[in-house]
């Protein structure tokens, strides 16, 4: 291949590394998605693809929709274990980023509700919300009508709209951070009261057990999400154990919403993704299985950070 050829595939890697995300809701998978479309690239007779951005495109899609449809991703998903994969803030996987429905499309929750939607849904809500794509264009990455485009993208927004009940108004990332820390404070000293407080009336949890359920936890009600957290951050000779050490405590920002990372020897063995709405936690994600963590791990040893909201646990 010549050199102008590769240099026109990694000026778009970017654009189709961040596409291939929202899709699949795993960084990893992205880039296999990525580096397989550039081996197509590779052997395709470039001399007759007209708009060589539609047509790697059109690849990344589909090869996209492929994995969302294999009998592995549908167990996977299906059996209740599946989480998307957390991003630091600035990792150029989430870009872009410049309009509300952009940032909104790459959160931990818009990539878990996507997972209710078929997998042609998903690509319309994404083609269309995240890169701006009109349905003409859609249809013949798709290929299929540009009505039926058009009823996929209504479909899919209704649902997540639906699910999306709180509203998506974006959260201004100081005051999130301020009630992130004021509920680490709470729950690393075990005040259960005050981690009720400071939950929404219809608050909701979920997490991966510390990487080790098969099925994900899920839990409602403002009691029993504080006493699962004020359980998780309590300290015991067990936990320190399975983390490799006595971690300390960060705040980041992850897919646009503020988080607690838990670091152990500057390795992120797990994470807390906080949704805050008015003030109080909507909505909190635990993430702790390494193969989840393993893009943001290796973001946070390059990014470096700031000093430990909580340095003794």
């Amino acid at each position: 291949m010549d050199s102008a050829a590769v240099e026109r595939f990694e000026a778009g890697r970017g654009r189709l590394a961040s596409l291939a995300y929202r899709l699949l809701g795993s960084a990893a998978d992205a880039e296999d998605v990525v580096q397989d479309t550039f081996l197509r690239w590779q052997a395709a007779d470039r001399e007759r693809i007209e708009v060589p951005e539609a047509w790697l495109t059109k690849v990344v899609t589909h090869l996209c929709l492929d994995r969302l449809r294999s009998a592995q991703a549908r167990h996977e998903r299906a059996a209740g274990a599946w989480l998307p994969e957390p991003l630091l803030e600035g990792d150029p996987m989430l870009g872009p980023a410049d309009t509300v429905e952009q940032r909104e499309s790459v959160s931990l929750a818009v990539l878990t509700l996507m997972e209710r939607l078929s997998p042609v849904e998903r690509a319309v809500y994404v083609l269309r919300e995240a890169f701006s794509y009109s349905h003409a264009e859609i249809a013949r990455i798709l290929d299929v009508t540009e009505s039926a485009s058009q009823q996929h993208a209504h479909r899919a927004r209704v649902r997540v709209a639906a699910e999306r009940r709180r509203g998506s108004e974006e959260v201004d990332l100081a005051s999130a951070r301020r009630v992130v820390e004021e509920f680490l404070a709470a729950a690393t000293s075990g005040r259960t009261e005050r981690l009720v407080a400071l939950l929404t009336d219809d608050v909701t949890a979920v997490s991966d057990g510390a990487g080790r359920a098969k099925r994900l936890l899920r839990l409602t009600t403002r009691e029993r999400v504080a006493s699962y957290v004020r359980a998780g951050f309590r300290p015991t000779p067990v936990k320190r154990r399975l983390a490799g050490g006595s971690p300390v405590f960060h705040i980041a920002v992850l897919n646009g919403s503020p988080a607690v990372l838990a670091v152990v020897d500057d390795r992120v063995v797990g994470t807390v993704v906080f949704d805050v709405r008015d003030g109080r936690v909507a909505s909190l994600c635990g993430i702790a299985a390494a193969d989840r963590l393993a893009r943001l791990d290796e973001a946070w040893r390059q990014h470096g950070s700031d000093a430990p909201v909580v340095a003794a646990w």
